[in-house]
Formats: structure tokens, C-alpha cells, sequence
């Protein structure tokens, strides 16, 4: 049996046309709150439950029982986590790999270091649906997600750095400058996986602007795009809207952010994960 295992980052809890597993990380706050990023959190009432909370909130990744649970039943795993450069999601898959290996020999396991989060961790599990339900040897199923990879890319625009901030994913005097100056900061996934700040906006529709000429750079020619959002849905419509108008045949979508994204981009964001050339 072959089955793609991710944590919650992917956005996604389901994922039709292969056996998947979705493997949730968790939101706590210093109140005893406690969210899991599973099919039965309300992500709109965390969102503005976070949104008023004035103490300490954090996170954490699944638990190696977790991954193993995940595993349990398989012969060839397919694994993808949220960048290893924002958490240790990554590390605890791989422990958990070694260990469902040393259980069961026969058994093949690979853990893909996304080096990015929600839309563009999801392109990739749809790759490996494709190349999986192609009946590609497990090496060549690899390798050719290795090379997709290098081949797709994730911009975001931030209204709110706070959350960010608080768990030292970035400064917390640039987040304060933000939330006054009511400015939107657009960011990619550097290529080591770290949160890169590389033009601010002031408003949605600038931000629009600058992402859709920060893709055109990055080489968007008509693939892919996969566009979430947290509580932003009208100016997520109108960025497909817009790409649509340049690209009539892409295949774009918009969903709503899952949990652990939510929490991180906060409210009035847009992640936008898209293919390259």
C-alpha cells in the first residue's frame, strides 16, 4: 500500500485519489486554550479567538507517535512537512521514518523537506498523487519531486506580524511597525526555507500588484496556482481573477488557510504557491 503522509501546513485534510494522512500540529495558548489543526477545528472562530487574545500563544509539531501513526499499515510512505527552517516537524517525521523502517524492514520511507508551507507544500502532494498514480518506482518518484521542487515557488502578503513575532520567527519591532502604518509585507520562502521579507504595500490592492510582478519574475508562465487566504476571500477572488485575465487556461484555486497557517499569517493574508518555468 502506498500512502502520502503530511502534516497540517499542507492546508489540506483530504486528498482524493490517493490514501492520505493529514497529521495535525497544534496552537496553545498561555490560558490553557488548545487548538488542533485537524477537519474539526473551526479555523475562523481560532482566528478571532487569537485575534483578541492578549497573552503568550505558540505551537507545536506532531509527536513522532503521531507520524507513526500516520505510517501504520503502509509499505511505501511518502512524507512532506512544513519547512524544517520554522519548525521541527521535519526532524520528527524523519525520527519516526527510522524508527517504521527498523520495524518493518520491507518497508520504503522518504520524508520531503517542503522548505515552505501551505499552497506550495500542497503543489507538491498533488505531484506526488500524479507520480504515484503514474506507478513510478519509489527512487523515480523521488526524483522527480525533488526536481519539481526546484520548480515552484511561495509568495505571501502579511497584514499582522504578531504571531511571528512573539514565537521569534521575526523582530518584534518590525512587527509593531507593521501593525501601526497599517502596511501589508510581501514575503517569499527563501530557498533554505526561512521567511523572506522582499516588499511592503500599503493596502490590498499595491500588495496585489506587487505579487502578481514578483511571480512574473520568478518565471510564472500559466501553471499551477494555488492561492489561500485567512479572512480575505474577496481580494484572494480578485488576485485569481486578475491571473486568469493573463492566463485563461492556468489552473488556479482559492481555499481558506488551515490552522497552523491561519495562526502564523493571521488575519487578512493571502499565501500564494504557483509553478514556475
Amino acid at each position: 500500500m502506498i500512502r502520502l503522509v503530511a502534516d497540517s501546513s499542507c492546508d489540506v485534510y483530504t486528498l482524493p485519489g490517493v490514501d492520505f494522512r493529514a497529521v495535525p500540529l497544534h496552537i496553545s495558548t498561555d490560558d490553557g486554550r488548545a487548538f488542533i489543526d485537524d477537519p474539526e477545528l473551526n479555523v475562523g472562530e481560532m482566528v478571532d479567538c487569537l485575534h483578541s487574545y492578549r497573552g503568550r500563544s505558540y505551537t507545536a509539531c506532531p509527536s513522532v507517535a503521531a507520524w507513526l501513526e500516520a505510517f501504520e499499515g503502509a509499505d511505501t510512505v511518502y512524507v512532506v512537512t512544513i519547512t524544517s527552517g520554522l519548525s521541527g516537524s521535519y526532524n520528527s517525521a524523519k525520527v519516526a521514518a527510522d524508527l517504521y523502517q527498523q520495524a518493518s524492514p520491507e518497508a520504503s520511507v522518504h520524508v520531503f523537506d517542503s522548505l515552505s508551507t501551505g499552497p506550495e507544500e500542497f503543489l507538491l502532494l498533488e505531484k506526488l498523487r500524479e507520480l504515484v498514480n503514474a506507478g513510478l518506482e519509489f527512487e523515480e518518484v523521488i526524483r522527480q519531486a525533488e526536481d519539481y521542487m526546484r520548480h515552484t515557488r511561495l509568495f505571501f502578503s502579511l497584514h499582522s506580524l504578531h504571531n511571528l513575532a512573539q514565537n521569534g520567527r521575526i523582530g518584534k519591532v518590525t512587527a509593531a511597525a507593521v501593525s501601526v502604518m497599517n502596511i501589508r509585507v510581501i514575503g517569499t520562502a527563501s530557498p533554505e526555507g526561512t521567511l523572506a521579507t522582499i516588499g511592503k504595500a500599503r493596502g490590498d490592492k499595491r500588495a496585489e500588484a506587487v505579487i502578481l510582478e514578483q511571480m512574473q519574475e520568478a518565471g510564472y508562465q500559466g501553471g499551477k496556482v494555488r492561492i489561500t487566504h485567512v479572512q480575505n476571500e474577496g481580494v484572494a477572488q480578485d488576485l485569481a481573477a486578475r491571473l486568469r485575465g493573463h492566463y485563461p487556461d492556468a489552473d488556479i484555486s482559492v481555499a481558506v488557510s488551515g490552522g497552523l497557517c491561519s495562526y502564523y499569517a493571521e488575519k487578512g493574508s493571502l499565501l500564494i504557491g504557483l509553478e514556475t518555468k
